[in-house]
C-alpha cells in the first residue's frame, strides 16, 4: 500500500476548471495503476478516470470524457486530475486510489487498496 495525500478542490462555477493532486511523500508509484473516484451525496462511489503504469494508458467514465484528464508526474511522485467545463453533476467528494498493476486500470473500487483522504469539489451555478 501507499499513503495517498490529496490537495486541491473547492468551489467553482459551472464551466470552470479545477485541478486535484494526489501524492505520496514516502514512496513512488512505480508499478501502480492510479485512479480517481468520486462520491456524490447519497450515491455510490463511482470510477472517474484512471491511468495504468505501463504505457500510460487511460480509461475514463463516459460522463467525463473530453473534460477530465489524468496525468502522472514521476519526478514529483504525483498524480493530477485536471477537470474542465465542470457541470453541476460533478459535485462530489473526489478520492484518488492506487493498486499495484502494470497493465490494467481497474474501474471497481474494490480492487484498489490505497486511498486518499478525499477532496470536496462543489460546482455552483
Amino acid at each position: 500500500q501507499v499513503q495517498l495525500v490529496q490537495s486541491g478542490g473547492g468551489l467553482v462555477q459551472v464551466g470552470g476548471s479545477l485541478r486535484l493532486s494526489c501524492g505520496d511523500s514516502g514512496r513512488d508509484f512505480s508499478g501502480y495503476a492510479m485512479a480517481w473516484f468520486r462520491q456524490a451525496p447519497e450515491k455510490e462511489r463511482e470510477f472517474v478516470i484512471g491511468t495504468s503504469w505501463s504505457r500510460g494508458g487511460t480509461k475514463s467514465a463516459d460522463s467525463v470524457k473530453g473534460r477530465f484528464t489524468i496525468s502522472r508526474d514521476i519526478v514529483k511522485n504525483t498524480v493530477y486530475l485536471q477537470m474542465s467545463n465542470l457541470k453541476l453533476e460533478d459535485t462530489a467528494v473526489y478520492y484518488c486510489a492506487a493498486v499495484q498493476s502494470l497493465w490494467r486500470v481497474p474501474s471497481s473500487s474494490d480492487e484498489y487498496d490505497s486511498w486518499g483522504q478525499g477532496t470536496t469539489v462543489t460546482v455552483s451555478s
